[in-house]
């Protein structure tokens, strides 16, 4: 038996006893992967990320081209579109993609990645709308193409033209072309599945997360200092659907109570309700996506707080929620039917849990119960009203928790739920990928009629 710094639920400044198998334990190679695959996945964003990525696709484009462009024509996969008509732009009062894909060509400097368009004067938001009302921006959908996450941009001028594509990674280029001369090409391109192969399990992600030497993860610290001061700016004036708002108010107090399970689902939707509406605050993303960044991470540091955990417990903690996270996603992919707040809140569902004491068994359990749960809310895009499944998210996780620290647990006679944790996830990823196409396009079809 090995003696590792664990909370418990009722004490949480006591070491409690918990059992690794010695052919458990984790090789360096291992540990270098599941590092690298953090640094990689957790990465500052300021906006929505796809609106935002084709904004960092057209900045680069622009820059291959050398010249302001006359003209801009976009293709784009049906998820990026999806994820990018209701949203707002960071600092602009605008929502959707032309004036993303302006302010890209305007201002945007691609090696500033997803935080491309911070710092924005009045003088570039007012140049960027000009831009979009000359009707020099064109955006259709690329047909018959595997990738949900698709963006190629072409900018036109002086006689030129340069081509930019982004596939897989909301920043990574596979293709880049001036005049026909191809200067970037990758053919093997880094998808959602490239890493299935790397033979990771849940196990592994937990041990990392609680076995591992504090200072390789405290960079995670920087997810939740960014992540709370993104919620405390909805205290500061009115964003989105103000759910967060509502939520500690007098009447939602008075329904709801002002306890810590409110705070931890109020923080989270703060964050969210900021984001969401425009605002430019940049949050620590997640596997692609702000919203899973600020959800996987605002509830457990809530908890952790409000409990008085040490930094240690809340650092462990806040990366076995993010991990967990990113290692459904491995599954999953970056963009698919399946609302990315059911993968982002399970994640924090086994933070809390070994927050409150569980063990690795109790943190699996959380898992199942949340995948019996949530399973199948769908992404209908990115927009305001993202921070209302953001609330259910979190309050379901909660609930999980506590009900695997009682030993309850969703059973493999239920529904989609195995006794194996890594295949609940991976029926999980069955149904979101294959299970839910057909949604997808229904939900594609009803947003596109409507604009």
């Amino acid at each position: 038996m090995k003696t590792i710094y664990a909370p418990n639920y009722l004490n949480l400044s006591i070491f409690v006893p918990l059992t690794t198998k010695n052919n458990n334990v984790l090789f360096k190679e291992e540990r270098e992967q599941i590092k690298l695959l953090m640094q990689r996945e957790i990465i500052p964003a300021i906006g929505c990320t796809e609106p935002i990525a084709v904004s960092l696709c057209t900045a680069k484009a622009t820059e291959v081209l050398g010249c302001e462009p006359e003209r801009i024509s976009v293709f784009l996969s049906a998820n990026i579109i999806k994820n990018a008509m209701g949203v707002g732009i960071p600092g602009t009062g605008m929502n959707g993609l032309p004036i993303a894909i302006a302010l890209g060509a305007l201002r945007g400097k691609s090696e500033n990645g997803l935080e491309l368009l911070r710092d924005l004067t009045p003088e570039e938001i007012e140049k960027g709308k000009r831009y979009t009302e000359e009707r020099k921006i064109q955006i259709k959908l690329k047909d018959r193409i595997p990738d949900k996450l698709y963006i190629e941009v072409h900018c036109m001028g002086g006689g030129d033209i340069a081509k930019a594509i982004i596939r897989g990674n909301h920043t990574l280029f596979t293709y880049i072309e001036r005049n026909g001369e191809i200067l970037v090409k990758h053919d093997a391109v880094l998808t959602e599945e490239s890493d299935h192969n790397n033979h990771l399990t849940f196990k592994k992600i937990f041990e990392y997360a609680i076995d591992s030497p504090l200072d390789e993860l405290r960079f995670i610290l920087d997810a939740a200092e960014m992540n709370k001061k993104a919620a405390e700016v909805s205290q500061s004036g009115n964003y989105g659907h103000n759910v967060a708002k509502y939520l500690l108010d007098e009447k939602g107090l008075l329904l709801f109570g002002d306890n810590l399970h409110t705070r931890m689902v109020a923080s989270t939707a703060a964050a969210c309700d900021v984001r969401m509406a425009g605002a430019p605050v940049a949050v620590m993303s997640n596997s692609g996506s702000g919203n899973q960044g600020i959800a996987a991470t605002l509830p457990v540091v809530t908890y952790a707080e409000q409990m008085k955990s040490s930094e240690e417990q809340l650092i462990r903690a806040l990366v076995l929620s993010n991990l967990t996270m990113i290692y459904i996603k491995q599954h999953l992919g970056r963009l698919s039917a399946l609302c990315g707040c059911v993968v982002a809140s399970t994640g924090a569902s086994s933070g809390i849990t070994w927050l409150m004491g569980g063990n690795y068994e109790q943190v699996t359990y959380s898992i199942k119960n949340m995948i019996a749960n949530i399973t199948g809310m769908i992404c209908d895009g990115a927009k305001p009203s993202c921070a209302l499944k953001i609330a259910s998210g979190v309050s379901t996780a909660t609930l999980s928790a506590l009900m695997a620290m009682k030993n309850e647990v969703v059973t493999a006679q239920e529904g989609i739920i195995d006794d194996d944790v890594d295949q609940t996830i991976r029926n999980l990823a069955l149904i979101g990928n294959k299970g839910m196409g057909e949604t997808d396009r229904i939900v594609m079809d009803i947003l596109t009629q409507k604009s």
